[in-house]
């Protein structure tokens, strides 16, 4: 039981990694969170620092996730004797991959106050089920390219990853593993919650587009 929950604070730690902060003060000597949108994810830091700047933390914030759960798999893998995923291993890499989500979330090192999670949700999808991952990116950047909005682009992939989800078990032919989609249904949740803000812009007709001046949506 030790040994998952350090998997579980090694993932928190991971994820609470202050890329977009640490971008903000080391380029410009501001505190993003004071800038823009008060997102430290990497939609705030283009806005507010620049492109170069954003494509580092978008990379930094996505490897986060996947390296939790790389992390939790590559350490728990050979506790199962190199078979197939036990629901205890499964849930254990779930719960690490969640982990980085909510370090990313509510960092302990910038008073629980940090991004929206999209980014590390897609590493961590990434880490865990690859081709899920990568259709929610498909997702996303499909509806980018028409409404050059990327809150809603956000919220778009964020619902239908429990269907994605559910695809990749159909198209593989093996049994529903329980940890898996319950990551989907609360990974949809937390990132359709901490667009909040963004969805009453959106309804209002004031969620900016990508490119306009004004730092009201963040990733």
């Amino acid at each position: 039981m030790f040994l998952p929950l350090v998997l579980l604070l090694a993932g928190y730690l991971l994820g609470s990694i202050p890329a977009g902060y640490l971008a903000g003060r080391w380029l410009r000597g501001l505190d993003i969170r004071q800038q823009g949108s008060g997102s430290t994810g990497a939609t705030n830091v283009l806005r507010v620092v620049g492109k170069g700047p954003a494509l580092v933390v978008l990379l930094v914030d996505v490897l986060k996730g996947t390296a939790a759960v790389l992390l939790a798999r590559m350490v728990l893998s050979p506790l199962d004797g190199g078979g197939s995923a036990s629901w205890s291993s499964d849930s254990w890499v779930v719960a690490a991959g969640l982990a980085a989500l909510a370090g990313h979330i509510w960092p302990v090192w910038l008073g629980w106050r940090g991004g929206k999670a999209v980014a590390t949700a897609l590493g961590m999808l990434l880490g865990l089920a690859w081709p899920v991952g990568l259709a929610c990116l498909g997702v996303f950047l499909a509806m980018l390219t028409v409404s050059r909005i990327v809150s809603l682009s956000s919220v778009t992939a964020a619902l239908a990853l429990p269907l994605l989800m559910l695809g990749w078990f159909q198209d593989q032919g093996v049994g529903l593993r329980w940890p898996y989609l319950a990551l989907a249904l609360l990974t949809s949740a937390l990132v359709i919650w901490r667009h909040r803000s963004n969805m009453a812009r959106l309804l209002a007709g004031s969620e900016p587009r990508l490119g306009q001046g004004r730092p009201d949506a963040s990733a």
